[in-house]
């Protein structure tokens, strides 16, 4: 055996000087909140081209919208109309699940997209609304209003809600705080992502047995409940149709095809 002088490494690496305390706080600040260091670009250019920068910056359409090209459009237009074969659906179970007009579920799904497409810079990511907010806004408001008996006034605080939501969100982007969700463990992700699926597939039972008031909350419990309490006002029909529909989903997803969807939606109306 050798000692240990021979596996020795001839270059000992240099350790780095130490840095002041506040020198260290701002470069770890400076790589939180900008870690794509956005100013670098309006180093050493005149005040115009700085403008014409910023205003590309928060608007990026000004910056890609010159290089546009048919071939771009082509694309997009297939693109559009394969993801408004599901979003059409989409937007409208998820009124539902809100308790809101259907009307507004299409504009949800039309709305956010369009303004994403002038101030947004990914091109892989979807926007509009998601399940577990239009439920989560259904069993809140749904205990200070009924959408039912005051559905003006429920709608109104519909928009409020998702107002200050917005807001909210904003203030997130603004201030750049989105490394906040680098703390969430995947462990919890995993798990909102479960107990969300299982909170839609409970309220859709509601449809597939054709009751016509269920529970606002979204515990296992109090679907249960809601459900088996009103076992005389089942319809078999609906059940029967909605299992027929959901293994004719089940199926065509083998066989690719975006129109599906609306098929189904046409056919249930």
């Amino acid at each position: 055996m050798g000692t240990t002088a021979e596996y020795e490494c001839p270059r000992r690496v240099p350790v780095p000087p130490s840095k002041p305390f506040l020198k260290s706080l701002q470069t770890s600040l400076k790589e939180t909140f900008f870690p794509d260091d956005p100013f670098r670009q309006f180093k050493n250019q005149p005040a115009s081209r700085k403008f014409l920068l910023g205003l590309q910056y928060f608007v990026p359409i000004l910056e890609w919208a010159p290089r546009y090209t048919f071939d771009f459009f082509k694309a997009d237009l297939i693109a559009g109309i394969t993801i408004a074969s599901l979003a059409v659906p989409q937007g409208i179970s998820y009124a539902n699940l809100a308790s809101i007009p259907p009307i507004i579920g299409l504009y949800s799904s039309f709305v956010p997209p369009l303004v994403y497409a002038m101030l947004g810079s990914s091109k892989d990511l979807a926007v509009g609304t998601v399940a577990v907010a239009s439920l989560l806004i259904s069993s809140m408001l749904g205990k200070e209003v009924s959408p039912t008996e005051n559905p003006k006034q429920y709608v109104q605080l519909v928009f409020t809600a998702t107002f200050f939501a917005g807001l909210f969100q904003a203030s997130l982007g603004i201030l750049r705080l989105g490394f906040i969700v680098d703390f969430l463990s995947h462990a919890t992700i995993v798990g909102f992502m479960g107990g969300a699926a299982t909170i839609v597939c409970l309220q859709q039972l509601k449809g597939m047995l054709g009751l016509l008031h269920f529970t606002h909350e979204t515990d296992l419990v109090s679907v249960m409940r809601s459900v088996f309490g009103q076992f005389h006002q089942w319809r078999w029909e609906s059940a029967v149709l909605g299992c027929c529909f959901l293994f004719f989903l089940l199926l065509t997803r083998y066989f690719v095809s975006a129109m599906y969807p609306l098929l189904l939606l046409s056919n249930f109306h």
